[in-house]
């Protein structure tokens, strides 16, 4: 099977994707709900850094010079969140950014496996 990003679709959880400057380029059905307030799939060719302040901005940018990720959880409306966002790459150089929003328990388990 070939897997293609369109596989990513109906996930339940949010996945947005930019290119290097900074433009949406693929949003999967969850993450268009989630940013249906600011336009949903409208979005799509639109730039993120309008959608973020000074810090997130800075952070955006480094993760495009260095690579880097950055992981963090969010509670909001009751739903907790683990937010990872990540370099994606084209031909192994840096293309965008994608960030993954996963809706996890509020008292998610935590395993130490040796």
């Amino acid at each position: 099977m070939n897997l293609s990003i369109k596989h990513f679709d109906e996930l339940p959880s949010a996945i947005t994707i930019c290119d290097l400057e900074g433009k949406f380029i693929y949003m999967n059905k969850k993450s268009e709900q989630v940013f249906e307030k600011y336009g949903g799939i409208t979005l799509i060719g639109k730039n993120i850094y309008d959608f973020h302040n000074e810090n997130s901005k800075a952070i955006i940018q480094e993760l495009f010079k260095t690579g880097g990720t950055n992981s963090y959880t969010i509670s909001k409306n009751g739903i907790k969140k683990l937010i990872h966002q990540s370099p994606w790459y084209e031909n192994g150089i840096i293309a965008g950014l994608i960030e993954i929003s996963i809706e996890i328990p509020i008292n998610l388990p935590h395993f130490i496996r040796e």
